[in-house]
Parts: structure tokens; C-alpha cells; sequence
């Protein structure tokens, strides 16, 4: 009887081909004598261990996989496959794209193979095996590899990863000095937005060897920033940039006690080399892409913004490149990865996050799912009830967003802004559309709760309970002149702070500081949409308040500076009418509605 043939595909970078190590071993152990082909990436190959795969196909990709899947360096590989009368197909990837699905699909018609296993969603129809696509970060990706292969036969428990290692002569390394720690200040061509700043890595170096006596070994490529953090330390460490192959550099790492990193695929190769490590996270998903470690000591830092992760989250690759702030990547300290790091040397540490992302707490209101936005069905009372709860509980700053048909379009064009509506701790049904949206699909909201009215009703519960509140942004002047209305209504209102300033990521330590220095209990923000609500989860974690809210124009409203359409209007839900009709050039935006309507049917025929 013929042996059974295999093949595999993993077309992404060096970490994913890393992570899938553990399931081509226990496919080659179920089956020892199938022949497995492997179709990957031709820079990830040379790391793949000897008798793992019989063949290995490699694929040419560039910045963009499938783009580069139809280059005619990679179509000819599609006639190769074509003779090989394939058994299986096993697809290690998420089916995210629609190029990528016509990709994978002549893949699989290409191999001829009986059997096509993945990962199953609403866009793949081709696959006759399949295990539920829970989305990036509902288990680790290797897990998912794992119970991919169990399909044919594997088993799918937990195997460290592996990979090639090939002896590095260098004598400058030498055994007898300790502790050796490898830091790549890098993150992989894929994504910049992924990387910690030089100067940190070298602060980081810099203690070790204080504190420690530490040799540090920087790695990576020229793209890596390696430059950047030799130059700070003075030339006190080796520098081996450019200098390794894929299996010496794992060699490097294996003969380290400590190796230091962001998120990359040289992390996922020291976690196979089963070196202890530190790995810092920010935009990306750490449920999905932390280390995947046998027995070291692992410590995956993060500073559990709001916001993070951004990308790879559910079933989209999202913001990729992160947001110009970089926040979350910043939250992390120098103090904290240095700890972190002796820690580890010391042998002190378990496998474990620095810090907990954030999870807003139970809001008792039930929640409708509009267009993938969950908006709470909750009236102004139920609000004003749950922001006395909150501070009077002093548990920590939680998220208010207002919530309207404009917003939710922008969100599904903006995967940050997405991801913030959805960890948000209430989104208040600000908008007439979305009490329309929630009759179509059969879950009316009780009432409108908007920024603009609520702005002045938790303005007079505060001046009741005492609390303070802190007016930032609006136009130079304007957040004053609303606050100062608001105390001549309320005069026992306590007005906390008012500040302008911008959502600018140069700005936000000075005016975190200044909102902190303030003892406000309430953060009032009027960035707009979305600057607000991004500029409120980028910050949320260090703001010393109990609720931020992103108000919009309600400052404008509250000082007169913009009217409102009238009594009548509003009650008709015709609020964007006078506006469009007072401000002509809001009408590109207004095109969001229809759209809006249009998705909303959609959804309430589903």
C-alpha cells in the first residue's frame, strides 16, 4: 500500500513556521512513514529542523503574501503540486482575506488532495475538515495547528516548538561569562508598530550589566534598530546584526540565560530554543502570538491599554501598523522590563503577564449588537445610577461612549476605534437612528441617551453627590464658558479643571498629569469622534477618575457657540437635518446613513 502524502502550507513569517513546528512533529509521529511536503516561506525554511518534512516548497513572498502568491516566481510551484496526487491539505492560517481565500482555494485544487483541512468561517466554503475558527487569541496560535493536525490522526496536546540550530563560532562568546543576555530591539519586517525604542532597550542593557556583570548580545538585522542600541551602550556589547543564519542565530539564543524582545519571530525562536525570556507586547494579540514555552521561565509584558490589542484581534488582522502614539508600547517602562529581566536571572519568576489588560467591570443594562457594536439599552437614570456605583466604588476609571449611527460606520472602517467600542464599559445610544436600527432587529432600546443631554444631567448629579469634574478639549475658550454655564446652574457644581489641548500623543503625559493633579471624580473629553474615545482607552489605565466620557460638540452646544436644532426637531429625531442644514459641508459625512440603513436590513434579514 502507498504511503499517504501530506501537504502542509504556512505562507506567513519566521514566528508563524516556528509556532507550526509542534504540529508537523506530531503529524510526522502519528504517521511516520506519509511523506509531508511543506509549502512556506523560502526566509522562514532555513529555520525548519532536519526530518520534519520530506520536502519543503518555498515560498517567495513579499509584503503582501498574496500579491506575491501570483508573481511568476511563486505560480509555477502550482504545477509542481499538481503532480504529487496529494492525500491531505492542511492549511495553518486563518482565512482573513478574500484574496488570501482564492489563494488557499487553488492551493487545494492544485494539490488535488481528497481532503482539505483549515480552519472554518463564513468565507471559506472548500475545506471537507474543518475545526471553528474561534478567532486570533481564543487559544494560542500552535494550539490551533495542533488540533488542525488531530484531524488526521495526531495528537493535538501541547508540544514545545523547535528549531534548527547550527553551531556560531564567535570569541567573543565566551562560556565562562555569565549571564548572557541576547536583546533584539526589532519586530520582523511585518510591523514596526511592534517595537519598544532603542533608547529603552539600551537603559534595560545598561542596568543589566550594572547590576548583573551581563554580557549583552544584540541580534537582529540592519532594519532592527541593533545600530541605534549599540551606539548607546558605547560599544559595551556584541553586536551580531546580520551576522548569524536563522539556525545560529537560534544557536546564540539557546546558549543565553536571558533574551529580551518584542514581539517577532526571532521571540518565537528563542521560546523553541527553550531560553528563558522577557517579551514585550503591545499592538499585537499576546493571547494569540505569546511565547510558546516548554519549561522556561516566560514573562510577556504589556501594559493592558485600553486599546491593545489592535491588531489580530477576532477575525481581522486590524490596525496593523498600530496608531502614531504607540501608548501602549510606552506604558511599558524601563523599570519594569529591568525587573522583569533580574527576576528571571534570579530564578524568581513564573510564566505570567507583568500587567492585566483592561476588562471593564459588569454593567447590569442588557446590550444589543448593532452592526457588531454592542449598545447598552439603558435610560439617563440607569446611567447616573452606574456612575454613582463607580465612584462611589473608586474601582478604577471606566469607559463611557456615546454611540450613533456615524460612529458605528467609521468603527467598521477603523479596527482601533472598533475594538474601543467594544471594551468600552457602556455605549449610550446617541443617535435616533439606533433606536430605529434596534426596532428592525428586534430589540428596541428603551430610550436616546446622548452626549449633549447627559452632559448637564450628570452635571447636576455631580453638583448633588459632590463630585468633581474636569472639562478637557473643544476650541480655546469654550470648554470655560461651559463649564462656567454649568456652575451658574448648578451652583455647587465643583469644577475640577478645564483644559483645551489636543489628542496629540506629545501632549498626554502633561495633561493625564494635569487631570490627575486635579482630583476629578468625572472626565469630560471633546476630541470627537473617534480622537475622543482613542485618545480616552490610550490613557484610561493611569487617569486617577472614576468614568471618562467622550462628549463630542456638547461643549459648543452648552456655550452657545453651535445652537440646537429646536424642541420640535429633536423630538422627531431631526437633530442631523438642522445641522446639515446649518452646516452644509457635514453632508459627505451624512452619506454614512444610508449606508448605515443598508447594513442594518442586512443584518436584520440574518
Amino acid at each position: 500500500m502507498a504511503s499517504e502524502r501530506f501537504l502542509l502550507v504556512q505562507l506567513a513569517d519566521i514566528g508563524d513556521l516556528v509556532l507550526t513546528t509542534p504540529a508537523i512533529a506530531a503529524l510526522r509521529e502519528a504517521h511516520p512513514q506519509a511523506r509531508i511536503d511543506l509549502f512556506a516561506s523560502e526566509r522562514a525554511l532555513p529555520c525548519l529542523p532536519d526530518g520534519l518534512a520530506d520536502r519543503a516548497f518555498p515560498f517567495k513572498g513579499g509584503g503582501n503574501a498574496s500579491r506575491a502568491f501570483f508573481s511568476r516566481a511563486n505560480l509555477p510551484i502550482l504545477s509542481k503540486l499538481r503532480r504529487e496526487d496529494y492525500d491531505a491539505v492542511v492549511f495553518f492560517h486563518h482565512f482573513t482575506k478574500r484574496a488570501g481565500v482564492l489563494k488557499f482555494w487553488l492551493i487545494a485544487k492544485a494539490s488535488g488532495a481528497r481532503r482539505v483541512i483549515g480552519l472554518q468561517n463564513a468565507q471559506v466554503w472548500f475545506l471537507t475538515d474543518a475545526i471553528a475558527d474561534g478567532g486570533f487569541g481564543a487559544q494560542h496560535q500552535a494550539q490551533y495547528w495542533l488540533d488542525l493536525v488531530a484531524k488526521l490522526g495526531a495528537s493535538s496536546a501541547a508540544r514545545p516548538a523547535q528549531v534548527k540550530r547550527e553551531a556560531f563560532k564567535c570569541d567573543a562568546l565566551s562560556d565562562a561569562i555569565a549571564p548572557k543576555v541576547v536583546i533584539h530591539p526589532g519586530s520582523g519586517g511585518y510591523s514596526r508598530a511592534r517595537r519598544w525604542l532603542p533608547e529603552r532597550f539600551a537603559a534595560v542593557a545598561k542596568n543589566l550589566q550594572d547590576t548583573h556583570d551581563a554580557q549583552i548580545i544584540l541580534v537582529g538585522t540592519a532594519n532592527d534598530d541593533v545600530a541605534a542600541v549599540a551606539q548607546l551602550l558605547n560599544e559595551g556589547s556584541i553586536n551580531l546584526a546580520g551576522k548569524t543564519s536563522l539556525p545560529q542565530l537560534a544557536d546564540v539564543i539557546a546558549r543565553a540565560d536571558l533574551f529580551i524582545g518584542a514581539d517577532s519571530g526571532v521571540m518565537h525562536i528563542a521560546a523553541a530554543a527553550n531560553t528563558p525570556l522577557v517579551s514585550i507586547f503591545g499592538p499585537t494579540n499576546s493571547n494569540a502570538w505569546r511565547p510558546w514555552t516548554a519549561g522556561a521561565e516566560s514573562i510577556v509584558m504589556r501594559s493592558g491599554v485600553e486599546c491593545s490589542p489592535c491588531s489580530y484581534v477576532g477575525h481581522n488582522i486590524g490596525a496593523r501598523e498600530g496608531c502614531a502614539a504607540r501608548t501602549c508600547m510606552k506604558l511599558v517602562t524601563i523599570e519594569q522590563v529591568a525587573d522583569a529581566a533580574a527576576n528571571v536571572l534570579a530564578g524568581h519568576t513564573a510564566v505570567g503577564n507583568i500587567r492585566r489588560a483592561y476588562s471593564p467591570p459588569p454593567v447590569t443594562s442588557p446590550r444589543i449588537d448593532i452592526l457588531g457594536v454592542p449598545v447598552n439599552a439603558l435610560t439617563y437614570d440607569d446611567l447616573l445610577r452606574q456612575i454613582d456605583a463607580w465612584v462611589c466604588s473608586a474601582n478604577g476609571a471606566q469607559h463611557v461612549c456615546t454611540v450613533n449611527p456615524e460612529f458605528i460606520m467609521i468603527a467598521r472602517g477603523d479596527p482601533i476605534f472598533f475594538n474601543i467600542l467594544n471594551r468600552a464599559a457602556i455605549c449610550v445610544p446617541d443617535g435616533i437612528g439606533l433606536l430605529w436600527a434596534s426596532r428592525q432587529l428586534g430589540a428596541p432600546l428603551p430610550e436616546r441617551v446622548t452626549g449633549s443631554d447627559g452632559v448637564p444631567l450628570i452635571a447636576q448629579r455631580a453638583a448633588e453627590r459632590g463630585w468633581k469634574i474636569f472639562f478637557l478639549g473643544a476650541a480655546e475658550g469654550i470648554a470655560d464658558k461651559a463649564a462656567e454655564i454649568l456652575r451658574s446652574r448648578y451652583p455647587r457644581l465643583r469644577v475640577a479643571g478645564v483644559y483645551a489641548g489636543s489628542p496629540a500623543e506629545h501632549e498626554e503625559d502633561e495633561i493625564v498629569e494635569l487631570v490627575n493633579a486635579s482630583g476629578a471624580d468625572i472626565l469630560f473629553v471633546a476630541y470627537g469622534a473617534p480622537n475622543q474615545d482613542k485618545w480616552i482607552a490610550r490613557n484610561l489605565l493611569r487617569l486617577k477618575i472614576s468614568m471618562a466620557m467622550g462628549v463630542g460638540g456638547s461643549f459648543d452646544f452648552i456655550a452657545g457657540v453651535v445652537p440646537r436644532a429646536p424642541a420640535w426637531m429633536q423630538k422627531r429625531g431631526l437633530e442631523w437635518l438642522y445641522r446639515l442644514l446649518r452646516q452644509p459641508w457635514r453632508l459627505k459625512r451624512m452619506m454614512r446613513l444610508p449606508r448605515f440603513v443598508i447594513a442594518v436590513l442586512r443584518q436584520s434579514r440574518r
